[in-house]
């Protein structure tokens, strides 16, 4: 079937090969050749009989034992897939056939595609990696990382920048070019005068002017349980964007059943991630009593705690904690999860706890969150935000 002449059947039928990985049940009848072979042949190495076998091997399974069989493997199938499918097959192999090790040598990290998973996968192997692999692992984290921040950096600063502009309304603007128009407009249109088709405004309402002050203190606290791998990237990229608006004052603390205070290291986000320890328990109760002594303008200050609430430490103090943050005027908000892979588990218990108290606990796409944060900013009812946004 590689002379051009195929038919739509053939095709199909050639497609519906590759998906059953042939023997005598497929029904198909196909014999592959060419590329469509070696296609077969990455396939069948991951998802074959070997593959299976390897869920209960320690290692290598239907790649080979040894590192540069899994590093010519990782090449084929960047040959013949798609970036998307290289990512999704990777992961696969280091489920289900425990490549986890493997990831320590610096041959197998020249040859991955760098995706967020790999990059959780390097971090909680971040106190294992022997020196010659370090800074290969630093190389695809920074990559990951680049590309993050080249796709979510500008939208972020433009949400959160106009969203402290419109919190800085004044009812007496200086300037014609300060006064808010639309909202001027639709203060006042109980003064619209039909006979002379304009409209008196009794009232203006402006923007502040821009300036320099801190306007809003922004306090991320990550979970670095195990489950919160891809959560911890996305967080620590945004913490960086944040740090470097000259309106916020942002701190990033990491925690499991201690506290780290990272906020020094928000210049660079790859410091911040070696700098975190994915697994463990989790206190989500001492993180928050560490943030609460970071809080020193309660109704300017927004607690973002990325974690899946399963808490380790004393829940009911943890919740009274809360709720003294939210009696202050503290804007706090429960991030089930901060990453793509959709509805995370989560203490579900906790979050209704924390719910009745006026905090909402929703999972949040990387993309959406530069809006909720000028969403946060401008103090609208975030529960009514995540559900039109879900």
């Amino acid at each position: 079937m590689s002379d051009g002449t195929a038919t739509p059947e053939d095709d199909r039928l050639r497609r519906w090969r590759l998906v059953l990985g042939g023997g005598r049940a497929d029904g198909t009848g196909v014999t592959l050749a060419g590329d469509d072979a070696r296609m077969d042949g990455a396939l069948e190495k991951l998802y074959g009989a070997a593959g299976e076998e390897g869920r209960s091997r320690r290692r290598g399974a239907g790649l080979g034992d040894s590192a540069p069989s899994v590093a010519r493997w990782l090449g084929d199938i960047r040959e013949y897939f798609p970036s998307s499918v290289v990512q999704v097959m990777q992961k696969d192999a280091i489920e289900r056939l425990d490549l986890t090790r493997m990831l320590l040598e610096p041959e197998m990290l020249d040859a991955v595609e760098p995706d967020v998973h790999l990059v959780g996968t390097l971090l909680s192997l971040n106190r294992v990696m022997p020196d010659r692999a370090r800074e290969s692992a630093r190389a695809v984290v920074r990559k990951v990382v680049g590309e993050l921040e080249r796709r979510l950096a500008q939208r972020t600063r433009s949400a959160v920048g106009g969203a402290l502009d419109r919190s800085a309304r004044v009812l007496r603007p200086r300037r014609l070019a300060d006064v808010d128009w639309e909202r001027t407009i639709r203060a006042n249109l109980r003064h619209y005068l039909p006979e002379h088709g304009t409209l008196v405004p009794e009232r203006l309402i402006g923007f502040g002017r821009r300036q320099q002050a801190v306007k809003r203190d922004v306090i991320l606290a990550i979970d670095q349980s195990g489950s919160m791998a891809a959560s911890v990237v996305y967080a620590s990229v945004f913490g960086a964007v944040l740090a470097s608006m000259r309106s916020l004052r942002t701190s990033l603390v990491v925690f499991d059943t201690s506290v780290v205070d990272l906020t020094d290291q928000l210049h660079d986000p790859v410091e911040v991630l070696f700098g975190t320890q994915l697994g463990g328990g989790t206190d989500i109760n001492r993180a928050v009593a560490y943030c609460q002594g970071l809080v020193t303008r309660p109704n300017d200050t927004i607690l973002v705690l990325v974690s899946d609430l399963y808490e380790g430490g004393i829940r009911d103090e943890l919740l009274r904690r809360v709720s003294s943050l939210t009696s202050a005027g503290v804007q706090v908000i429960a991030l089930l999860a901060l990453s793509d892979e959709g509805a995370p588990a989560y203490d579900r218990e906790n979050a209704a706890a924390l719910a009745a108290m006026g905090v909402p606990a929703f999972a949040c796409t990387p993309d959406a969150f530069p809006d909720l944060m000028a969403a946060a900013i401008e103090r609208r009812d975030l529960k009514q935000w995540s559900e039109r946004t879900a």
